[in-house]
């Protein structure tokens, strides 16, 4: 008999299976965001049991864990609720992992390092397939990912690493802007345009004091995101894509 969620709930949940605490972290902010209801699970024995109490609608799971490996999870998990889309995460360099899972019944593998963005993208994609969570799923662009970084525009809400951010009104906006269109160079006037709505040449300094406080809030203590191209003006990558 296929998966079926439990009738009495009708937010999409997500189980998400990582021995990483901060990784954990860091997916259960970006399931939140999109409005979704996150359960998490440290190893394979606890995402076993919690599985049957929650009943999730679709699983992120790990392949290595320190008690059961991804492949004995997922058997485990398809035993109880057969037609569970299981998301896996391995290692780039794990190919007989990937194969394995997939031939075992794994619906899509993610491989490590990877965005936040992708990882919402491939869910999304599988719970399409099912049927569910489309409407709950922010397709409208209400969240935004990239890397460890995301912005939900329902409260105005920024998190990165899994640790809120308290931004200004306009620097959530400039960062909103940024989000929308990442690895893409930005002069000060076209961001002036865009997020000031404002041509004013001499202005060009309000820019540079909005990139610094946010750098301030987003970059300090971490990898940057936020780049100077001299000349030309300011762009933002995941932490993993370097200047």
């Amino acid at each position: 008999m296929p998966h079926q969620p439990a009738a009495h709930d009708g937010a999409v949940r997500v189980l998400i299976v990582d021995d990483e605490p901060e990784l954990r972290e860091l997916l259960s902010v970006a399931v939140a965001a999109a409005g979704w209801h996150p359960f998490l699970a440290p190893d394979g024995h606890s995402a076993v049991q919690l599985s049957r109490a929650c009943r999730p609608h679709v699983v992120v799971l790990d392949w290595m864990l320190p008690d059961l490996n991804g492949l004995r999870v997922l058997r485990r998990l398809r035993h109880d609720h057969a037609g569970l889309p299981i998301l896996m995460l391995t290692a780039r360099d794990a190919l007989d992992h990937r194969l394995d899972g997939l031939s075992a019944g794994a619906d899509d593998y993610v491989t490590k390092p990877f965005s936040l963005e992708e990882v919402m993208l491939r869910l999304r994609g599988l719970l399409r397939r099912c049927g569910l969570g489309t409407e709950e799923s922010s397709e409208d662009g209400s969240v935004r990912a990239l890397g460890d970084l995301v912005l939900s525009e329902q409260g105005r809400k920024a998190h990165r690493g899994g640790v809120s951010l308290r931004l200004t009104a306009k620097e959530f906006d400039l960062l909103w802007f940024l989000m929308g269109h990442p690895r893409q160079v930005f002069s000060k006037a076209h961001l002036l345009d865009h997020v000031w709505n404002s041509s004013f040449d001499g202005e060009g300094n309000l820019v540079e004091v909005y990139v610094h406080s946010l750098r301030s809030k987003i970059d300090k203590g971490r990898t940057p995101m936020i780049h100077t191209v001299r000349g030309a003006g300011y762009v933002l990558r995941a932490a993993h894509e370097g200047p």
